[in-house]
C-alpha cells in the first residue's frame, strides 16, 4: 500500500511540472475568460451596463465582502448553541527500580487511556450574543448597499465614456461632410483657376482648406479609437480589437424635468449612501449596547463526561470504563468587579463612534444635496445651450450654404467662403457638445429620481 501511494505521488508531481510547463508554452490554451458568454463586436448601452454588473472587479469584490458579513452572521447565531468536545489520551510508562527484598532491578510497565467530552453554553451575557447577531444583520444590509452605491458610480461612468463615444463618432462624420464639400470646392477652384477666374493663391488656399480637413478628420478618428479604450478601461474588457458602440436611433437633448425639490425628496430617501450612513448609526448603537454589557454578570453552563483505564488495576477494560465514568454538570458566574477602565473606554469610543457616524450622515446629505442642485443647474445650462446652439448652427449652416452657391458662380471671393467655413465649423462643434452635454446631464439628473439609464 505504502509503495502504491508513493508511486501516485511521484506521477502526480511529474504531471503538474508537465501542465505548468505546457502553461507557460501555451498560455492562450489555459487562459479563463472574465466571462463565459461570448463578447459581442457591438455594444449598446444596456450591454455594456450588464457586463460591468457581472464582471466589474469592485463590484465583486464587494460581493465577496457581502459574503463574508452573511458568513459572520452566521457565526454570531452559532454562539448561542452549546459548543461539544471530545478528547482522549493514551499513554505508556516504562521503569526501573532497584528493590531491597529481592535484590537487584525490577522493570515495570504500563499503559493508561482516557476518555472525556465537555459542553458549554452561555444562558445570560447582558444582551451581547443578541445585539451582535442584530448587527451582523445590518452589516449585511450596509454590504448591499455598498454594491448598489458602487453600481450607481460605475454606471454613470459608463454612461458618460458611452456618450463620448457618440458624440465624437458624430464628429466624424462631419469631419467626413467637411472633407467632401472642400474636394467639391477644391475642384471648382482648379475649373477656376485653369481658366483665369481665380489667382494661384486663392486656389492654393482651397487646397490647404483641404489638407487641414484631412487633419482633423484623421484626429477625429483617434479620439474615437481613445474614447473606445476608455469605456474599454471602465468595463475592464479584455483585448478585443473589434470593439463597437451601437449608435441610438435618437438622443434626446431636451425634455421636461422634475422640480428640484422632489428630486432632492426622493434621494434622500432612496439613494444607497444615505440607507447606508442610516445603517452606520444603527450599527455604531449596537456597538454601545455591546460595550455595556461588559458591566452585566456572565452566566454559563457546564457539563463534563469522562472515564479512564490503567492497565495496573485488576479489573478488564469495559469494567473499569464503567466504574470510572465520570458526570458533572455546573453553572458559572462571572461578576465584573473592576476592569481597570477597560468597560468605560469601550462605552465612551461607542459613544464617539455614534457621533462621528451621525457627521457622516449629515456630511452625506448635504455633499448629496449639493450633488443634485448642481446636476439641476447643469441641465438648465446644458438645455438653454442647445437651443442657442440649434439656432446658431441653423444661421451659420445656411450663410455657409449660400457662400458656397455664391462661390460657384463668382459673386463672392474665396476670402468670405473660407471664412463662413470657419464660422459654420464652430457652430458645429458648438452644437453637437451642446447635444451630448445636455442628453447626459439629463440622465445623470434623472439618475437621482431613480430612473434607470437608456438611449
Amino acid at each position: 500500500m505504502f509503495v502504491r501511494h508513493l508511486l501516485l505521488l511521484i506521477f502526480s508531481v511529474q504531471w503538474f511540472a508537465a501542465f505548468r510547463a505546457d502553461a507557460r508554452n501555451n498560455p492562450a490554451t489555459y487562459r479563463i475568460a472574465q466571462d463565459s458568454t461570448p463578447l459581442p463586436a457591438r455594444w449598446n448601452l444596456q450591454a455594456c451596463l450588464d457586463y460591468a454588473n457581472r464582471n466589474n472587479i469592485t463590484l465583486n469584490s464587494l460581493r465577496l465582502s457581502q459574503k463574508t458579513a452573511e458568513q459572520n452572521y452566521l457565526l454570531s447565531r452559532a454562539q448561542q448553541q452549546p459548543n461539544l468536545s471530545g478528547n482522549g489520551s493514551l499513554s505508556y510508562t516504562h521503569s526501573k527500580a532497584a528493590t531491597a527484598v529481592i535484590g537487584g532491578v525490577q522493570t515495570t510497565s504500563s499503559w493508561s487511556n482516557s476518555w472525556g467530552a465537555s459542553s458549554s453554553i452561555t444562558i445570560y451575557n447582558g444582551g451581547y450574543l443578541r445585539n451582535d447577531i442584530l448587527q451582523k444583520n445590518l452589516e449585511i444590509e450596509s454590504a448591499n448597499l455598498n454594491i448598489l452605491q458602487s453600481t450607481n458610480d460605475i454606471t454613470l461612468q459608463i454612461t458618460r465614456a458611452y456618450l463620448a463615444i457618440l458624440l465624437a463618432k458624430e464628429n466624424v462624420v462631419y469631419e467626413q461632410d467637411l472633407i467632401n464639400t472642400t474636394t467639391a470646392a477644391v475642384d471648382q477652384g482648379r475649373k477656376q483657376y485653369e481658366a483665369g477666374s481665380i489667382a494661384r493663391n486663392a486656389f492654393i488656399e482651397l487646397q490647404a482648406q483641404l489638407a487641414t480637413d484631412k487633419y482633423n478628420f484623421v484626429t477625429a478618428q483617434s479620439l474615437v479609437r481613445q474614447n473606445k479604450l476608455n469605456l474599454k478601461v471602465i468595463l475592464q474588457l479584455p483585448y478585443q480589437d473589434s470593439f463597437d458602440i451601437i449608435d441610438p436611433d435618437t438622443v434626446i437633448s431636451r425634455e421636461a424635468i422634475s422640480a428640484l425639490d422632489s428630486v432632492v425628496s426622493v434621494a434622500m430617501n432612496n439613494r444607497p449612501e444615505i440607507k447606508n450612513g442610516q445603517l452606520s448609526i444603527d450599527i455604531a448603537h449596537y456597538d454601545l449596547l455591546k460595550a455595556r454589557a461588559g458591566y452585566l454578570p456572565i452566566l454559563t453552563a457546564t457539563g463534563q463526561l469522562s472515564s479512564s483505564y490503567y492497565s495496573r488495576s485488576t479489573d478488564a477494560y469495559f469494567k473499569q470504563l464503567d466504574n470510572n465514568f465520570f458526570q458533572q454538570v455546573g453553572v458559572n458566574l462571572s461578576i465584573p468587579i473592576f476592569t481597570r477602565r477597560t468597560v468605560k473606554t469601550q462605552v465612551e469610543i461607542a459613544k464617539i463612534n455614534i457621533d462621528q457616524a451621525k457627521l457622516n450622515l449629515q456630511n452625506t446629505r448635504t455633499v448629496l444635496a449639493q450633488e443634485i442642485e448642481q446636476a439641476y443647474i447643469n441641465v438648465i445650462n446644458a438645455q438653454g445651450q442647445y437651443d442657442a446652439a440649434v439656432e446658431g448652427l441653423t444661421a451659420s449652416q445656411e450663410a455657409f450654404r449660400i457662400a458656397g452657391e455664391q462661390l460657384k458662380v463668382g459673386a463672392s471671393n474665396l476670402v468670405d467662403y473660407l471664412q463662413q467655413k470657419t464660422l459654420y465649423t464652430q457652430a458645429f462643434q458648438v452644437y453637437i457638445q451642446a447635444k451630448y452635454n445636455a442628453a447626459l446631464s439629463i440622465k445623470i439628473y434623472d439618475f437621482y429620481m431613480g430612473i434607470a439609464v437608456k438611449l
